[in-house]
């Protein structure tokens, strides 16, 4: 999932390696959750990375992928991919914002992931603004073209705001849903024409407030049954809305809990097992609202689906165990992203907290917080920012050092790696060019060891003046 900070940039997010990441592999024990397939276009074995870079080319929008391998990500093993690429439908222009949002899954269920692309301000002469674009897998990569998708309604807005790839009626098959301004709406399992043909059902307006603004979906197997439910967030007035949404046979979505109306407001969410329990949970970020300095809350899986047993939990850094201190503006929970880390069955959480103060200057860090049998740890945390031993650069104030965070195994070696966003960091004279670490996973957690670092120009955008990259990343 993504988080939104502007309206005009979409999502904070985590750049990657060489190429941000966008690996959606859902954290847990591969049995919970069968349908989330590995974001491996290419069919190779290694989990692959996507990164959204909306602003790029006038805000035209690019995606940068790169592909995973035994030894990591590389911008040698990777691909930017924009509305003028061959086979890609549309063309690049001023706005469109193209790679707001990405994911990933295997939509023509032919065996490759295929790269799921949300331009939410694209306007096309005529329809509605918004589109969602997929680029199709294949041997030989993100080669095979693609096709676009348009708001099903000609009243809708922003369509492609959000997208999410699961079995919602638990028939073993996955389909595409995709969240615009003011609906969701979810396709058959047949595989998308992009002429028009293509139907999509939505969620019944009556289930939605009349004055919700939606920003983003997460479904998964919450209630370890063969169906996925989902979660829709977005604001409503000066706070926010989070609710679930139960799948499986005959009417989606008819079942739903209000989680949160009108409160802190939700900017991140991201999914997976943390306590191994064959349920997947929910684990929100909230980096201003109610407390200042910012909070995560974790709403637990369970049979009746999310928050039908075990009452959520919020963590902040005045929580036992969580590293620092809470002070207000830190922005703890800007990100948050769910994999498991150690290799050891229970998933972990990375937590952004760009605003947090390091010697003295607001250059951001990431907290770690390990998954167990209780949920989440009260030891074993990590704290990770540029002035680290091992970690390359210096923090600075307006750095945003975890302003994205994304874990993904992508190495295959069954451990998840880190990838860190500091969207404000200036390379040289370039200012606000944004960069991204990647630190590797281990069985005693985050390691600095094999660190590596990319940047926009190592993939060849050269307007890299607040291009911000590692702005948009998905869960």
């Amino acid at each position: 999932m993504r988080t939104r900070a502007l309206v005009t940039a979409a999502t904070l997010t985590a750049l990657a390696a060489g190429g941000l990441v966008v690996p959606l592999a859902v954290a847990g024990p591969a049995a919970a959750e069968p349908s989330k397939q590995r974001e491996d276009f290419n069919g190779d074995g290694y989990t692959d990375v996507a990164v959204g870079v909306p602003r790029a080319a006038g805000n035209a929008g690019a995606v940068v992928v790169t592909y995973g391998s035994e030894s990591g990500v590389s911008p040698a093993r990777s691909v930017r991919i924009t509305q003028d690429t061959a086979g890609v439908p549309g063309t690049a222009e001023a706005g469109d914002q193209f790679g707001e949002n990405v994911t990933s899954g295997d939509v023509n269920h032919d065996g490759y992931a295929d790269l799921i692309v949300g331009a939410p301000f694209e306007k096309v002469d005529g329809k509605p603004d918004g589109s969602l674009t997929i680029v199709w897998g294949g041997a030989k990569g993100l080669t095979g073209g693609g096709i676009a998708l348009g708001a099903p309604t000609a009243d809708d807005r922003n369509f492609g705001q959000g997208a999410s790839f699961s079995d919602l009626d638990g028939d073993g098959t996955a389909q595409l849903q995709v969240v615009s301004g003011r609906h969701f709406w979810w396709y058959s399992e047949a595989t998308p024409k992009g002429d028009g043909s293509d139907v999509a059902l939505p969620l019944e307006d009556d289930f939605l407030p009349e004055d919700v603004q939606l920003d983003g979906v997460a479904a998964g197997r919450f209630a370890g049954a063969d169906s996925s439910d989902f979660v829709l967030y977005g604001k409503r007035g000066d706070g926010d809305y989070l609710a679930t949404f139960r799948g499986g046979p005959g009417d989606i979505g008819y079942q739903h809990r209000v989680l949160s109306d009108g409160g802190t407001e939700t900017r991140s969410a991201a999914i997976g097992d943390l306590n191994k329990d064959g349920r997947i949970d929910l684990v929100t970020g909230e980096p201003v609202g109610g407390r200042e300095a910012g909070s995560v809350t974790v709403w637990w899986g369970a049979p009746g689906g999310l928050s039908t047993g075990r009452e959520p939990v919020i963590y902040d850094q005045n929580s036992p165990g969580v590293p620092g201190t809470g002070e207000n503006g830190d922005g703890f929970g800007a990100d948050v992203s769910v994999r498991d880390v150690t290799g050891d069955g229970y998933a972990d959480i990375a937590v952004g907290v760009p605003d947090e103060v390091v010697r003295g200057s607001h250059a951001g860090t990431v907290v770690l917080l390990k998954g167990s049998a209780d949920g989440v740890a009260t030891t074993g945390a990590q704290t990770f920012h540029q002035q680290t031993t091992g970690v390359p650069g210096v923090g600075e104030d307006g750095d945003g050092f975890g302003s994205g965070v994304h874990l993904a195994d992508i190495n295959s070696n069954g451990k998840a790696d880190l990838f860190a966003a500091a969207d404000g960091e200036d390379i040289g004279t370039v200012a606000g060019a944004g960069a991204v670490w990647v630190l590797r996973g281990a069985s005693s957690g985050l390691t600095t060891d094999r660190i590596t670092s990319f940047n926009g120009a190592d993939f060849g955008f050269t307007n890299n003046t607040g291009l911000h990259f590692g702005e948009v990343f998905d869960h």
